[in-house]
């Protein structure tokens, strides 16, 4: 699994969790729902300030999901390898 397929999994979990549309997270975060939608759907790659902006509504340090995501990729390398 890559980056994108991580981030936009774990992005729409959290939403999902907080009971947000991708509409009003789109509102909070200042973020176009077509990109948020892109984003959930492994089609686009968050920028640093893509994070930054979606952390703030969802809730979330940045650092936290950025390890969420690394955590992920690092189970996937794992089982790649066996």
């Amino acid at each position: 699994m890559n980056i994108e397929a991580c981030f936009g999994r774990h992005l729409r979990k959290i939403r999902e969790e907080k009971r947000l549309s991708q509409e009003e997270l789109a509102f909070r975060s200042n973020l176009d729902r077509t990109y948020i939608s892109l984003l959930e759907r492994g089609k686009r790659r968050p920028t640093i300030n893509t994070i930054f902006a979606l952390a703030k509504p969802l809730d979330i340090a940045p650092s936290d999901m950025v390890k969420l995501i690394e955590s992920d990729l690092a189970t996937d390398v794992a089982e790649i390898k066996q």
